[in-house]
C-alpha cells in the first residue's frame, strides 16, 4: 500500500472547497472536482456582474429621469445639456431620487436647467 504524505492538507483543502460550494445543485455541492469548477465559474460570474450592476443602475436612473422630463414636456438629452450649461453638478442617482421623492425640488432644478439652455440658444 502506498504511503500517503498529504492526507491532512488535502482533506482540509477539500473541506474548504465543499464548504464554499454549499447550496449548489446536485454534484456541485458533493463532489470536489465539480465543486471546484463551479466555484471558479461562480467567481467569474461575480466579477462580471459587479461591473454589470453599476451599468444596470445607471440605466435605471436615466430611465427615471427621462420619464420625469417627458412629463414636463422636454427630452432627457435637453435636460442634461441644460444642467451642464447651468453648471449644476447633480449626478443621475440624486436626480432620479429627486424626481421620485421630491417632485417640487426636481421642478426647480428642471426650470433652472431649461432656463440656462434657452438662454444659451438665444
Amino acid at each position: 500500500m502506498p504511503r500517503v504524505t498529504n492526507a491532512v492538507a488535502r482533506h482540509r483543502k477539500h473541506k474548504r472547497v465543499l464548504k464554499a460550494a454549499r447550496g449548489f445543485y446536485g454534484a456541485g455541492s458533493r463532489r470536489y472536482r465539480i465543486a471546484k469548477q463551479w466555484l471558479y465559474k461562480a467567481g467569474v460570474n461575480a466579477t462580471r456582474d459587479r461591473k454589470r450592476k453599476k451599468r444596470n443602475f445607471r440605466q435605471l436612473w436615466i430611465t427615471r429621469i427621462s420619464a420625469a422630463c417627458l412629463q414636463r414636456g422636454r427630452k432627457y438629452s435637453e435636460f442634461i445639456n441644460g444642467l451642464f450649461l447651468a453648471d449644476i453638478d447633480l449626478n443621475r442617482k440624486i436626480l432620479s431620487q429627486l424626481a421620485i421623492d421630491d417632485p417640487a425640488a426636481f421642478d426647480k432644478v428642471f426650470e433652472m436647467a431649461m432656463a440656462a439652455r434657452d438662454a444659451d440658444k438665444a
